[in-house]
């Protein structure tokens, strides 16, 4: 059943970091455009300049529990690449129990606050013909926090299973990209 789960995070995740990706291409598109609205024809707009941050911000945000489940965060920890897949099992387990998962919390318990007042006003861009839903960007400090939070649970499923079985746990979709050595 736990593996079920992880499962379904792992493939909830694949989707939306899937999903997400295609922003980057619209803001090279978008930047692009920017480029030549300025200098070619001399128009600047505050609205299409701000959605390459609105852009980027979702990126970032959204898919960094994609990225974390392709192990694309960057790691300092200089033993882990060559370390044994229980060793890697135990510092994935209790990195996500007790580094990971604590942070999620008190990331989400000090965002709270700050996403539903910028909601209770209906936040907006400073500048008058910029993008008028500050709070919806701000939302996804929450929505990163959850989708990390329980990538990080998926995380600790897969290292309990690595630690049981002895052999490595990978949802079928990621199964399909990993490349075999």
């Amino acid at each position: 059943m736990l593996s079920k789960l992880a499962h379904s995070i792992d493939w909830m995740n694949e989707r939306i970091g899937r999903a997400v990706s295609w922003l980057l291409l619209a803001m090279v598109v978008v930047q692009f455009a920017i480029v030549i609205m300025r200098y070619v024809y001399g128009v600047s707009s505050i609205f299409v300049q701000e959605s390459i941050v609105y852009m980027h911000a979702t990126v970032f945000m959204i898919a960094a529990a994609y990225t974390l489940m392709h192990d694309g965060h960057v790691r300092v920890d200089v033993f882990y690449r060559e370390a044994s897949p229980r060793t890697k099992a135990l510092v994935d387990l209790f990195g996500s129990l007790f580094l990971l998962l604590p942070v999620c919390i008190v990331f989400w318990w000090k965002a709270w606050p700050f996403v539903a007042q910028s909601w209770a006003v209906h936040e907006g861009s400073r500048e008058t013909s910029g993008i008028q839903a500050i709070y919806l960007l701000k939302t996804e400090l929450l929505v990163f926090t959850l989708l990390i939070g329980l990538q990080g649970i998926s995380m600790a499923i897969h290292a309990f299973h690595t630690l049981k079985t002895g052999v490595k746990d990978v949802s079928p979709e990621i199964r399909e990209e990993t490349p075999t050595i």
